[in-house]
């Protein structure tokens, strides 16, 4: 299954919209207004909450952004490393090991799940707003929609992008 992962241009905290291969919305993401921990909500077509994503409020050398399931349980740390040269992200916590291998901001990165590729993020490069291409499982797609939000949140924290 394939989405497509699109920050809104005009959007009050940050919101993105999540569509599949016929641009039929599929997820709502939703960022909360002057949050300096972008607080962001990926939520079902009914307005259902699945995952809240937000970042650390201070980070040194090392990025985090935390990744919280619908019961508030905190169920991933999203970080990169001290020196990401070659932009990678790991998830700790989570069930899984799971790692973001490639350039995240290169065209094309692969999602790890232990040692095999559960999934591809294709960059859609755009001008005007930040834009993905998510190719995964249905299965797993919800938490791989957080997972990518976790890694544009870090992105932007570290990169001084408000929003």
């Amino acid at each position: 299954m394939k989405v497509y992962i699109k920050n809104k241009v005009f959007s009050i905290g940050g919101g993105s919209s999540v569509v599949n291969e016929n641009q039929e919305p599929v997820y709502n993401v939703k960022g909360r207004v002057f949050s300096i921990t972008r607080v962001k909500y990926v939520c079902d077509l009914e307005g259902k909450r699945l995952f809240k994503i937000r970042n650390k409020w201070f980070n040194f050398f090392v990025h985090k952004a935390y990744i919280y399931d619908a019961n508030k349980k905190k169920i991933a740390t999203v970080k990169d490393k001290w020196f990401n040269t070659k932009g990678e992200y790991f998830v700790l916590g989570y069930k899984d090991e799971i790692k973001i291998q490639g350039n995240f901001f290169g065209l094309t990165s692969q999602i790890l799940k232990n040692g095999e590729v559960v999934g591809t993020i294709r960059r859609q490069v755009s001008i005007i707003a930040d834009g993905f291409e998510l190719e995964a499982n249905e299965e797993d797609m919800p938490f791989l929609v957080a997972l990518v939000i976790a890694i544009d949140n870090i992105t932007d924290k570290k990169y001084k992008k408000f929003i």
